[in-house]
């Protein structure tokens, strides 16, 4: 009898339980319907970090329809991108790219790492495409015609730091081939044709990246280091975008080390002797080597270099970051995520993101003749009160993950930060590829243009 009893509870349980759940799920659907559909698109997320972009369900495609920015990418052949990497599609007719949701091609270190950015920019748009992790700040298209900007996925840095050198019996290095068959591929293209390249982002982040095609590829938007070694008629801040170096030294992590944990108050460890406007690292050399409390000597990334970087930017409170052979350089953002605050000595600098990024907040610009002036330098560290450094350091510890290179990219990283910053662009490319139509139907005898 018990057990007959026992019998007829157990499916009263059941639904009761089964009639609980439907009740929770309904008032589940209930709230997640009145959070009404995902906003559109609006032009005014591009002006502030934190706009636009998602993070998807794992193995769902970013949707171009909720993107930031809509990008159709060439499908260039593996000799131009990862194929530099050693990488080889799979089997035969494997296609182009790698799948990257089973893992991705490594990146040489040292410091091929610093100017790495198109491998990181072209990994972030095959996520979008594949389903991988990825905030979507940036989606692929498949059609041009859909697209705010055409990627040009070339590794220009990675080709120029592995093939710059001519091989024998060849008369000319496999860079420079690289680059005229890249040339050769667009002049074949409808895409270039049909706005002449102002649509077109390329990526030459290493000063020497694209040394012969650059002056090619004038139109462009470039994303790049800095204009260092760019007349202003071929790259310039209205129409290109300046990204920042991939660190060299390791992040620091939970940083709890302030003001009196850095007992060293000013460090640079680097190359001093250097040319064009990097005269003034041996000028500051001579100024600042016997200063108390300052740690000015010759370093590079050979042996352990890194690291020794690593401890003294750590245990500092300011780092110099002073011009080298070109106006900026990777020591910038080693500085920035170990929390050193930065001391910014070159006049020709271009900063990443200044447009969104107050770089005042968290670092020190000094004007080169300034800086040479005898005593000046030390007496305006020195006027820098523990609160107003205290300040800054915790500012660099907010602002550290804009400068951060990673693959999966994370919302607000340094990848979804220059997709963001080539969003700003796309109105003033708009407005050019516009303007070259005005005349167009009265143009008889050229439609499209080629290359420059």
């Amino acid at each position: 009898m018990a057990a007959a009893a026992a019998s007829c509870r157990s499916p009263l349980a059941w639904l009761f339980a089964l009639a609980a759940a439907l009740f929770f799920f309904s008032w589940y659907l209930l709230l997640d319907s009145a959070a009404g559909p995902a906003a559109a698109r609006r032009p005014n997320e591009w002006f502030r970090p934190g706009g636009g972009g998602r993070r998807p369900v794992p193995g769902t495609k970013c949707d171009p329809a909720e993107a930031l920015l809509r990008v159709f990418m060439y499908d260039l052949p593996p000799e131009f991108h990862f194929g530099l990497l050693d990488w080889k599609p799979p089997g035969f007719g494997g296609g182009v790219w790698p799948d990257v949701r089973d893992g991705v091609p490594d990146y040489p270190g040292g410091l091929n790492l610093q100017h790495s950015i198109e491998y990181w920019l072209t990994l972030d748009l095959l996520a979008s495409e594949q389903g991988a992790p990825t905030p979507c700040a940036a989606a692929r298209v498949r059609h041009a015609a859909d697209a705010d900007v055409v990627f040009l996925p070339f590794f220009a840095s990675l080709s120029f730091n592995r093939h710059s050198r001519v091989v024998p019996p060849a008369r000319d290095s496999e860079d420079r081939a690289l680059q005229r068959r890249l040339l050769e591929f667009l002049a074949a293209r409808p895409e270039w044709r049909r706005t002449g390249g102002r649509d077109h982002v390329v990526l030459a982040h290493h000063p020497n990246g694209m040394l012969d095609a650059r002056y090619r590829f004038w139109p462009c938007v470039f994303v790049l280091c800095d204009f260092g070694r760019y007349p202003p008629s071929v790259a310039n801040l209205d129409k290109d975008v300046i990204a920042p170096y991939r660190h060299l030294v390791a992040n620091f992590a939970n940083d709890t080390a302030g003001y009196d944990d850095r007992p060293t108050l000013l460090y640079f460890q680097g190359a001093i002797y250097r040319k064009d406007g990097g005269s003034i690292r041996q000028e500051l050399y001579y100024l600042l080597k016997d200063e108390k409390d300052v740690h000015f000597s010759f370093g590079s990334v050979a042996g352990n270099g890194i690291e020794q970087s690593t401890q003294g930017m750590r245990s500092s409170k300011f780092c110099l970051n002073i011009a080298g052979d070109t106006p900026s350089s990777n020591r910038l953002f080693d500085s920035i995520v170990s929390h050193c605050v930065p001391v910014i000595i070159s006049d020709e600098i271009e900063l990443p993101f200044e447009d969104v990024l107050d770089y005042s907040k968290f670092s020190v610009i000094v004007r080169g003749a300034d800086a040479v002036k005898k005593g000046f330098l030390m007496s305006l560290i020195k006027g820098i009160s523990r609160e107003e450094w205290t300040r800054m350091w915790n500012k660099l510890k907010e602002v550290e993950k804009h400068f951060e290179y990673q693959y999966p990219s994370q919302t607000d990283d340094a990848v979804q930060m220059i997709w963001k910053a080539i969003a700003r662009k796309v109105p003033s490319i708009r407005l050019k590829i516009n303007r070259l139509r005005r005349f167009s139907r009265f143009d008889t005898n050229k439609t499209d243009e080629t290359l420059p």
